[in-house]
């Protein structure tokens, strides 16, 4: 019985209060309504800050209680002076109601997930489609974005606002609020500014904390970069490529490249994990490399630079989008290329190349309607690399591992690790509930590439087959209270930025490219890798001969020609 009635009095004592709520009208004047404001972002909105601090202080021996106090009076009076500039008749409600619910948005995902919303994160949510979007929703983050964010706006919305009744009296006003909140500020300085030295310096990570102005700052920059700045004139790259892998009697090369979505090494058993999260491929002859570091920790970073001449230590967003990739390079040299995508696509790998995203019609059975199982991207399979000519490279965008859906990621049949989390808000999961469910994507996963090489082996006859396999990026499980991916990559931990890369090939390519596989076994197990290896390894495999090739960065190189 409270089960059935629980929903319909919650809906009711919302509803209630909802009413009452614009049934009221509260009447402030502008300078106390901007305090209340900076109030309610310091004391509320910010809470993940102050679960930062407690870390901190929790892994202190000593602890200032004035330094401790401080903070909140801090926050206050520093968003006071930054709200006060925005607090004019005609902007004050409109600016604060859209920031109020972005904040309350910000708040949850960095407060549940320990997301941090720097400039690539920003991206990344622009560059989300809407199915991907929807997978965050749930009741937790309906609740919170109702009660911090919906109601506070609604309470804005209704409150009649006293303005100065000249300019004058305006700016005066103003400018003592703002001076009261320098003098304070002033004051906790000279105080403990011993304290906010010693922790700012070993914690530069607070500011990214601080709701709302690092995400507004790098929502500004994302939007100025890529919007309003001159773009930078396309750089044509490789445009000597030649394909000089084979002679006239030779069969030719078949290369399946597979993009994984949110694969952590960790969880693979290829790579030490004690579960059998590799079950369909251990014993397919494929090599699994170990220590691979993810260019980035989110799709919109990872995959541009993977498919870039760049790595990540020199990596720039705007030159990658801006010039040719691995696969414009691999067009040039006159290899036969196709893309196809189960995961929102390509970030723009492959806008000049053929390319198809597939459509999530109910009326496939791998398919619900917003997002389809992997196995969808083998549908046409035989067709098509029938319809390609020559080299040909196939790249499966996957969907892989995406959360915080991970339950949608497998069928029923696939259900191996139980019991597993079929929910949004992973953060209220079982720990082994939430692995068992992450498991059972690696597993799936590990049973596509399995079917795809079953596939490659059937048309060994035909051409010299091989597979590379490599995710975009890691994934955090809870680990130090972080969930999902997105953290800055300085900050972010091993989990998030270590990947899976597993590579196949047939006797055929074997012999054809005198690859000795014991050598590329030593290297796998011991040497240092990461996604900038991609671009120069599938040149080298494909034997492209070109001037922006490095062999120094194939990871196949020193094991040819050494049989």
């Amino acid at each position: 019985m409270r089960y059935r009635t629980f929903p319909f009095l919650a809906s009711f004592t919302v509803s209630q209060m909802t009413k009452n709520m614009l049934r009221t009208q509260w009447q402030l004047s502008v300078t106390t309504l901007t305090l209340l404001i900076s109030v309610y972002y310091a004391l509320i909105l910010n809470y993940p800050i102050y679960l930062r601090f407690y870390a901190i202080f929790s892994a202190s021996p000593v602890v200032s209680i004035p330094f401790a106090i401080s903070i909140p009076v801090f926050l206050i009076s520093a968003l006071n002076i930054i709200f006060s500039l925005f607090n004019w008749r005609y902007v004050l409600k409109p600016f604060f109601i859209l920031l109020t619910l972005t904040s309350a948005v910000v708040s949850y995902a960095t407060t549940k997930y320990g997301v941090i919303f720097d400039k690539e994160m920003i991206q990344n949510i622009f560059e989300t489609n809407i199915h991907e979007a929807d997978s965050y929703l749930n009741m937790s983050f309906a609740l919170w974005f109702l009660f911090l964010g919906v109601l506070p706006s609604l309470l804005l919305a209704k409150t009649k606002i006293i303005y100065p009744r000249n300019v004058f009296k305006s700016l005066l006003w103003r400018a003592c609020s703002i001076l009261v909140s320098v003098v304070i500020i002033l004051i906790i300085g000279f105080f403990l500014y011993k304290d906010y030295a010693s922790v700012g310096r070993n914690n530069s990570d607070l500011k990214k904390y601080i709701i709302p102005t690092y995400f507004v700052n790098n929502t500004y920059k994302y939007i100025h970069e890529r919007y309003f700045t001159k773009a930078i004139p396309f750089q044509h790259l490789g445009m000597d490529a030649q394909d000089s892998a084979r002679g006239a009697e030779d069969k030719p090369t078949l290369l399946v490249l597979i993009v994984g979505e949110t694969a952590r090494s960790q969880n693979y058993q290829l790579n030490g994990y004690p579960r059998p999260t590799n079950q369909y491929t251990q014993d397919l002859g494929v090599i699994s490399f170990r220590h691979v570091r993810s260019c980035g920790t989110a799709t919109a970073v990872s995959v541009p630079c993977m498919f870039s001449v760049m790595t990540h230590d020199n990596y720039d967003a705007a030159l990658a989008h801006n010039q040719d990739g691995l696969l414009d390079i691999l067009k040039h040299a006159g290899v036969s290329l196709l893309w196809k995508d189960n995961d929102g696509g390509c970030k723009g790998v492959c806008d000049r190349i053929p390319h198809e995203s597939l459509s999530p019609d109910k009326s496939n059975p791998l398919c619900n309607g917003s997002t389809c199982y992997d196995e969808a991207l083998l549908e046409n399979f035989d067709n098509d690399i029938k319809n390609m000519k020559g080299d040909r490279i196939l790249t499966l965008h996957l969907i892989g591992s995406h959360g915080p859906t991970y339950y949608l990621r497998y069928p029923p049949s696939h259900r191996v690790f139980v019991p597993d989390c079929p929910r949004s808000d992973i953060e209220n999961c079982d720990n082994a509930a939430l692995r068992n469910t992450y498991d059972n994507t690696i597993l799936y996963t590990d049973y596509v590439i399995a079917q795809i090489i079953k596939k490659l082996q059937a048309l060994s006859d035909k051409y010299n087959t091989g597979l590379i396999y490599l995710s975009d990026h890691g994934e955090s499980l809870g680990e130090s209270g972080l969930y999902l991916h997105g953290t800055p990559y300085d900050l972010a931990p091993a989990e998030q930025t270590t990947v899976p890369l597993i590579t196949w090939f047939s006797p055929g390519l074997v012999k054809s490219k005198e690859l000795n596989l014991s050598c590329l076994q030593k290297e796998a197990a011991t040497g240092q890798f990461s996604q900038g290896n991609l671009f120069h390894s599938v040149l080298g495999l494909m034997d492209i001969k070109t001037s922006v090739y490095q062999p120094e960065l194939d990871l196949f190189h020193q094991c040819r020609n050494a049989l």
